[in-house]
């Protein structure tokens, strides 16, 4: 059944209170469309001057209108204060959203993701400088808009999805303890041939133990050499030690480790002290003794040789592959951070790490003072030089890329054809 109802013949407030009294228990149901229900309180607004009744009426009309209408207080409030304003319920227009101009292209994004996974995706600030190489040092015209960006935004690119499709996640490691030396931390008094050492192992299968990589890091400059043994007795590591320490660019003075035995033993000792090295090892419960290696375990030797077992018998490969192509990209290439100290009110020491401090191993031992007279004689800086600059970063990065595809093929034929 359907009741029309002619309300405007109630004319004075008496009259709304009445109805609304007489029809408590009555619920309205009215199938209007937005449009006649604004139409509606517009018209009773003027009929009864709502906005120049005493407060005591508008409560009765105002009632009045939400048993008509079924508007929340909320709602009718809203419409009560545009018509107020504007003398008029017309549905107000809508806003259009505020929408920005995308300024990187998918094809940046997809610059940025070659580029990370180049790299092995190194920190924000690390791969702007990266990218700002790319473009003022080595005049690719494709990172122009790359080289500009900040490191939060980079971030924000990195969740893209276009991004993400083309990117693998790598996994850190966990480093094995053991012992020998002078125990306390070194201290390379900002000179540099002061070097930190570790070993990773390349994990178990059947009870067969993989090989091991050999990583040795300059504390001041961040130098690093990274070799492979068979296994990690003296007569496979102690070569292999002899040519890492060759292989800096500057004397050695200071050789840390943690308290392995592979490295804290008698012929170990008597290398150091036939060079005149300083031996120390890690003190018990000072994890930050030999912290950079450990770091540098996992942001550069995991990240390319990952957690699988290799066997031994691929050492001599992959020592090749470090030395004709890793150790040259990390010390001619590959951006780290350096740290700033800085005494803070309490006269506590905080290391900071600025972005101009972000540079590569070779850029940092140039930056300091009288450099060439820390480099081994017949070792010239012009030499040094034409090393960094023969190739640009990312032309570095790849020809790594492709060596550790190629090695990885020629290690999966091998044991294949092993089984």
């Amino acid at each position: 059944m359907v009741i029309d109802m002619n309300e405007s013949k109630l004319d004075t407030i008496e009259q709304i209170r009445e109805f609304l009294t007489g029809t408590t228990d009555v619920t309205f149901c009215i199938p209007a469309d937005e449009s006649t229900l604004r139409a509606f309180v517009s018209t009773v607004i003027r009929r009864f001057g709502y906005f120049r009744l005493a407060k005591a009426q508008r409560g009765v009309l105002f009632a009045y209108l939400r048993r008509l209408t079924g508007y929340s207080r909320t709602h009718l409030s809203r419409l009560l204060a545009q018509y107020r304003d504007t003398r008029s319920l017309k549905p107000r227009a809508r806003a259009s959203r505020t929408s920005f101009a995308r300024h990187y292209s998918p094809g940046d994004v997809a610059l940025l993701a070659q580029t990370d996974s180049l790299h092995d995706t190194l920190s924000g600030p690390a791969t702007t400088v990266l990218l700002q190489r790319a473009f003022s040092v080595f005049g690719d015209a494709r990172f122009a808009r790359l080289s500009q960006i900040s490191v939060s935004h980079l971030y924000n690119l990195r969740k893209d999805a276009l991004y993400r499709k083309q990117r693998v996640a790598w996994q850190r490691t966990r480093p094995s303890p053991v012992a020998i030396g002078i125990r306390r931390a070194p201290a390379p008094r900002g000179l540099p041939g002061y070097i930190r050492i570790d070993t990773v192992h390349q994990g178990d299968q059947d009870g067969i133990k993989g090989l091991y990589h050999i990583n040795a890091v300059d504390i001041v400059t961040q130098w690093e050499l990274v070799a492979s043994v068979e296994r990690i007795s003296e007569a496979f590591l102690l070569p292999v030690i002899g040519l890492l320490l060759e292989g800096f660019p500057f004397a050695i003075r200071g050789f840390h480790s943690d308290s392995g035995s592979e490295y804290v033993n008698h012929e170990i000792a008597a290398l150091l002290e036939k060079l005149r090295v300083e031996f120390t090892k890690s003190r018990p419960r000072q994890t930050n003794d030999n912290a950079l290696a450990e770091c540098k375990n996992g942001a550069v030797i995991r990240k390319l040789m990952g957690y699988s077992h290799i066997p031994q018998k691929h050492a001599t490969a992959i020592n090749d592959f470090y030395r004709e192509t890793l150790n040259p990209y990390l010390n001619f290439h590959r951006p780290c951070y350096f740290a700033v100290d800085k005494i803070d009110a309490k006269g506590k020491i905080r290391k900071t790490y600025p972005r101009d401090q972000i540079m590569t191993p070779w850029q940092r031992l140039k930056s300091l003072p009288d450099y060439q007279t820390y480099l081994k004689p017949g070792i010239p800086s012009a030499g040094l030089d034409h090393q960094a600059n023969a190739m640009s970063d990312n032309e570095a990065a790849k020809q790594v890329q492709q060596a550790r595809k190629l090695l990885f093929q020629s290690i999966n034929r091998r044991s294949k054809s092993a089984a």
